[in-house]
């Protein structure tokens, strides 16, 4: 009776061992299948251009940081335009435009470019300073505007552009952007 309980018990503990085998050779195989397929996956990072300081992006609000990094560079973008390249610069902007302000901002863009087009004017912006207002999703940006036909400066004003934004997810669209008006002798803006 011992011989033959001994026997059972070594059937069994064989079969555990073969069974615990053949775990092991699955989980080896599917690790080996998921470092495989780690290492032929693509990576994609977000850069944005020229950063002074690393930048993160959370649900809870937009940084200043990246709020001021992002109006320097649509502000460039929208006010630096010549008459060559009209179409790329409407395109670009409409870009990075909120798509519930499409349409508004199309329109507007298309009325400059009907009247800039076959001309020889072109601008550029010199940024001076700027404000952020991370709470109402807002930049204002003070600098000079020159305004160039053919090869003479044909004006140099001091002007204020506003950029309003929208944050949706984590994603930060232009809603609108324009000149503000310029304060009058004796009243505040």
């Amino acid at each position: 009776m011992d011989l033959s309980y001994q026997h059972a018990q070594g059937q069994r503990i064989l079969r555990q061992r073969n069974m615990l085998g053949i775990a092991a050779v699955v989980l080896a195989a599917a690790v080996a299948l998921l470092l495989l397929m780690s290492a032929t996956r693509s990576r994609e990072i977000v850069l944005q251009p020229i950063l002074r300081s690393p930048v993160t992006v959370s649900s809870a609000g937009v940084s200043r940081d990246y709020l001021e990094q992002i109006t320097r560079d649509v502000a460039l973008l929208t006010l630096n335009r010549s008459p060559n390249g009209l179409d790329y610069w409407m395109e670009s902007i409409l870009a990075i435009v909120s798509p519930r302000a499409q349409g508004k901002v199309k329109a507007d863009l298309l009325k400059i470019v009907d009247e800039q087009r076959g001309s020889s004017i072109a601008q550029f912006f010199s940024i001076q300073s700027m404000q952020i207002d991370t709470d109402n999703l807002r930049s204002r940006v003070t600098g000079e505007l020159t305004t160039i036909a053919g090869q003479q400066v044909i004006s140099r004003e001091h002007r204020t552009f506003r950029f309003d934004w929208d944050y949706s997810g984590l994603e930060l669209k232009l809603v609108g952007f324009g000149m503000e008006k310029p304060a009058t002798k004796g009243t505040a803006e």
